[in-house]
Parts: structure tokens; sequence; C-alpha cells
């Protein structure tokens, strides 16, 4: 390979979250590559720049055409919101690479929705914890609902992604029916809409008000607490037990 490609995150899109060394890749880069929404978050450090951008489920061309371009000697950085090597175009990237040519790419990571969105929350991830999506589009519906029953049956606090499109609802409320078998009703559950971004909502509610909140889409993070999962002063507090185990 004759150029570069570094495969980053921009994290939730907001210019103060975006890590000094993604910035600086963005920067010293010829060609940007990515989806055009999150493209637009970061208009202003892209400008000048050849850019390839595409829309939803055109991930595979975007990619190619990334690997095209740096095999003819461009330095490349394709782009996915949060942290590229989580549901992001890290894993495409290196799928798509001749295994000579993996010494040429970069991963660099960014801020994912998870931790994120738990900021904006308090402190839910203090403890072991369970992240997963669901949307359907790439994974059989019947082995998300099995990842919900473990993380469930496991007590992990669980961090959903991608929770409910317009036309992808079904798994949004069994994944209620599914928690509330294992939690207790009253256990916090945070949303996050458009985190860090213009337009955010953040709000807590219990585990059975869940599949009530219908304004949940896309661009929702949902963290659903544990047995130890406490609410104070609006804050999601997940012990990890430091005053339990050191405090007399």
């Amino acid at each position: 390979m004759k150029g570069k490609i570094k495969v980053i995150g921009t994290g939730p899109g907001n210019l103060d979250h975006i890590t000094p060394a993604v910035k600086e890749a963005i920067e010293k880069s010829e060609v940007v590559v990515g989806y055009k929404t999150y493209l637009g978050l970061i208009e202003d450090l892209i400008e000048g720049k050849e850019i390839i951008s595409n829309g939803m489920k055109q991930e595979i061309d975007r990619c190619t055409m990334a690997v095209k371009r740096a095999r003819e000697g461009a330095i490349v950085v394709v782009i996915s919101g949060g942290d590229a090597g989580v549901y992001g175009l890290a894993g495409l990237v290196l799928e798509l690479l001749e295994e000579e040519e993996m010494d040429s790419v970069e991963i660099l990571p960014g801020v994912t929705s998870a931790t994120a969105c738990a900021s904006l929350l308090g402190a839910p991830l203090i403890h072991d914890f369970a992240v997963i999506s669901l949307s359907n589009l790439l994974t059989d519906a019947d082995l998300i609902r099995t990842r919900l029953e473990l993380a469930a049956r496991g007590d992990f606090v669980t961090v959903l992604y991608n929770p409910k499109s317009k036309k992808r609802t079904e798994l949004f409320f069994e994944t209620s029916e599914i928690f509330l078998k294992h939690r207790k009703p009253e256990t916090p559950v945070g949303l996050v809409k458009e985190g860090y971004r213009q337009g955010q909502t953040v709000k807590i509610v219990r585990l059975d008000e869940l599949s009530s909140e219908v304004w949940v889409d896309m661009t929702t993070t949902i963290i659903i607490g544990n047995s130890s999962t406490i609410c104070k002063r609006g804050k999601m507090i997940t012990p990890r037990g430091y005053l339990k185990k050191y405090t007399v």
C-alpha cells in the first residue's frame, strides 16, 4: 500500500470530545471517508479535503473506496461516530485489507456512546456491564434476545445501542419484558438522546416505565441498572463496593 489509512472515532461529534490524536489525524489527512451525518458534525475540521460520503447501509462501498485511495497513495481517514472499534468501521476496513497491508492501517479510539451517555447520567457503569445493539440488520433477532436474557440473568448493567427505529420496535418492547423477569420494577434506567449534541435529552425512569418512552429512537442510548444501581438526586450510581468493604 502506497498510502495510509487511519480509522478513527469522533466521539459524540462535539468538537470538545474529539481526542487530540483523532483531531490531528483529520488535519493531516488528504481524504476523509464517512457517513454524511457524522461528517456534518465536524465540517470545520474537514473543509478543503477530498470527501467520500454516502448514506446508511453503504458501509462496504465507503470502506472499499477508502482502501482504493490508500492503495493509490493517499493519506485517508475513515470516520465512525463514537469509537471506530465499537460497532464502527474498524473491523470492516481490516477485513478488506490484504495481510501485507495491515501495517499501513492505524485505529484511533474515540469516546463511545456508552461512556459518553453514562457521564450524563452519573456513574452507572462502575461495575461489570454489557453492551448490546438492538438492531437486527446484521444480527439475528433471536440471538439478540438470547444476549438480552443472559445479560439480565447475569445482573449486568446493560447498555442498549440502536434501541428503536420507525420500522423496528419489537425488540425494544421485548427488552422490558426480559429484564423485568430478573430485575425489580423500580430498577433505574437512564435514557440519553443526542448525547453532547444539539437536542440532547437526558431522563431516568423505572424499568417498568421504559416501554412507555415513545420518544426513544436510533439516536438514543439506554442504560439499564443492575440490582445494586440506585438514584441519588437525579444521578444513577452503580456501587463498586468500596464503602461496603472498607468502611467499618
